[in-house]
């Protein structure tokens, strides 16, 4: 029997019975859909964390004071902060990197009628490259401004929409608790990042917020770009080999500073989304099996109910393979249609929910050919039973029942 008459045998059957069909269909959809939307829905999880980080800063480290939280039960000590000796130092002794001082602090910030609190942080100019936050219009400190703590700040996108109202911030005198400080630039709209507005922010030199607003002489990070990629763990190594000689810790002892390196969370993160991924992967694919049953079962119903019309053909001259191939083919056109239903509805899922959380959408040639390879194997797998049963009827026996 040729190819294209078993086709139409096996559509002619399933059009017979469309609903019972669309129900057959509906469990393979169900898996193909939900395999392909969660590992698509993986994969941006791990995008969106990656350039998240990645908008943070280029091969960046940050060098604070006090022992990192690491293991069940861990218990973070405070420690004294730096200086900017401290910062000095390592921008001295650390080849190829370059180095932001900061000091984050909050503070009252009025603006004609408005006001709000508002994070602040003291810092120098290398920070808007080590952070990867340029200026969106404006200009940087000066460096007689730097030395001497002057009342001038650059300020994010979030305080000139909600603070400014259309108006112009550049030379706008706005209060950041009791001083009275100039805009001089404005931020790049970096949106969030690690939960955190990265447009609701000033940046001011860090002698004025050492001076002005907290009134001391610390540093609370410092902030260490890697200029050459792939040499952050020998920065890393000479910083902390610095550190240790600089604050007196004693050879074995526990280090009352650490350096963490972005990069080490980025790849801790995507390291867990891509377990989840898998899991949750897993768990889908249950679904599919599940459909395969559900095929297996309508097709031997399908069996039983045509037994008659298997012994007419028999009994005129078809061959058992005819019989095997037109009930397997019903089975895998089932699971290809249940397979290509599936994959529209899994990529239509992932791209609504990727926008409705803001997430890059990720579309995987691979994951959308191995769901769709794996709906195709599920029909000939669990069609081939029901078929083999239908070619080995006896055609006597066939042509008797009712």
């Amino acid at each position: 029997m040729r190819v294209l008459d078993v086709l139409s045998l096996s559509a002619q059957a399933i059009a017979r019975n469309k609903l019972r069909s669309f129900l057959t269909t509906l469990g393979i959809i169900i898996g193909v859909a939900s395999v392909v939307a969660m590992v698509h829905l993986g994969q941006s999880a791990t995008r969106s964390v990656t350039e998240r980080i990645a908008s943070i800063g280029s091969n960046l480290l940050f060098v604070m004071p006090g022992t990192s939280m690491r293991g069940p039960g861990a218990v973070r000590t405070s420690a004294e902060n730096f200086d900017l000796s401290d910062v000095e130092a390592i921008r001295r002794e650390v080849d190829g990197i370059e180095v932001a001082p900061a000091l984050a602090t909050t503070a009252r910030v009025v603006v004609g009628n408005a006001n709000d609190t508002i994070p602040v942080i003291g810092t120098r100019n290398e920070y808007l490259s080590v952070r990867n936050h340029p200026l969106d219009y404006g200009r940087v400190f000066e460096p007689g401004e730097l030395s001497s703590g002057a009342s001038v700040c650059i300020i994010g996108k979030t305080l000139v929409d909600e603070m400014f109202l259309g108006q112009e911030p550049l030379g706008a005198t706005i209060r950041v608790g009791r001083t009275a400080c100039r805009v001089i630039g404005v931020l790049s709209e970096k949106g969030e990042s690690m939960g955190q507005d990265r447009d609701k922010t000033i940046l001011m030199p860090i002698k004025s917020v050492q001076r002005r607003l907290v009134g001391k002489l610390d540093v609370s990070v410092i902030y260490v770009s890697a200029l050459v990629d792939g040499t952050t763990k020998r920065v890393q190594s000479q910083i902390e080999s610095l550190l240790r000689q600089r604050r007196r810790v004693d050879s074995g002892g526990v280090d009352d500073f650490y350096v963490r390196d972005t990069q080490e969370i980025a790849e801790a993160l995507e390291s867990t989304t891509n377990t989840l991924t898998v899991l949750l992967g897993a768990i889908a694919a249950v679904s599919l099996l599940v459909g395969g049953i559900g095929i297996m079962n309508i097709m031997l119903v399908s069996v039983t109910e045509r037994t008659r019309e298997i012994g007419i053909r028999l009994a005129i001259g078809a061959r058992a393979r005819d019989v095997l191939n037109q009930f397997l083919v019903e089975s895998i056109v089932l699971s290809t249609l249940g397979g290509i239903i599936g994959l529209l509805l899994g990529v239509g899922g992932t791209w609504l929910l990727t926008w409705k959380l803001d997430m890059p959408f990720v579309l995987s040639p691979l994951i959308m050919v191995v769901g769709f390879s794996f709906s195709v194997a599920i029909g000939v797998v669990f069609g081939f039973f029901p078929a083999r049963k239908a070619a080995r009827l006896n055609p006597i026996d066939a042509l008797r029942h009712e």
